[in-house]
């Protein structure tokens, strides 16, 4: 093994090492824990951003991902555990990862939920073995801390994403180039 391929490995597990050290306390595999964590997460971004009662009114489906923990140092990743809710009920339970490559060094942890805004993006994710966040989707920006943009209530986007409650040293949470696979807890 060359210089350059040892300092690689060493970087990324020391990446790996970073994110186990920022656990995401879901060791429950029970669908009950990730439930309970995600109607906590909806509550608190009803109360906090009041405007996205509007998307979860016109969505079809939501992909609630409670805790995201995203590490990094040179590479990084990002998982996390969440549930499908349609008509209000937990359908699917899914997991999410994310490696990121890059000038990029600390620990962020954040919540997400995907609005599914019409049948056809709601099917397409529930049937894809493997489904990846991409450049069709519209986030939705909390500008102010408290309010979420008027244009993405009256987006036609398929999928619109809000991040929120970041807390940590990594600027930029998003799910851009995020993996979804379904598990069974």
């Amino acid at each position: 093994m060359n210089r350059l391929q040892r300092r690689s490995f060493m970087i990324g597990l020391g990446s790996a090492g970073l994110l186990a050290a920022c656990d995401n306390s879901m060791r429950s595999n029970g669908s009950a824990t990730i439930d309970a964590r995600v109607d906590a997460t909806l509550s608190h971004l009803y109360s906090n951003y009041p405007g996205t009662t509007a998307l979860r009114d016109k969505s079809v489906g939501m992909l609630v991902m409670p805790l995201i923990t995203k590490a990094g140092f040179g590479v990084g990743g990002s998982y996390g555990r969440g549930a499908l809710r349609v008509g209000g009920v937990s359908v699917d339970y899914y997991s999410s990862t994310q490696a990121t490559f890059g000038l990029q060094i600390g620990a962020q942890q954040y919540a997400h939920v995907l609005f599914f805004m019409t049948n056809e993006a709601l099917s397409s994710f529930r049937n894809s073995p493997g489904w990846s966040a991409g450049a069709d989707m519209e986030y939705a920006i909390s500008n102010r801390g408290e309010n979420i943009t008027a244009e993405t209530l009256t987006s036609l986007s398929p999928v619109i994403a809000v991040v929120f409650g970041q807390a940590g040293l990594i600027a930029g949470a998003t799910v851009e180039g995020t993996k979804y696979t379904r598990i069974i807890p």
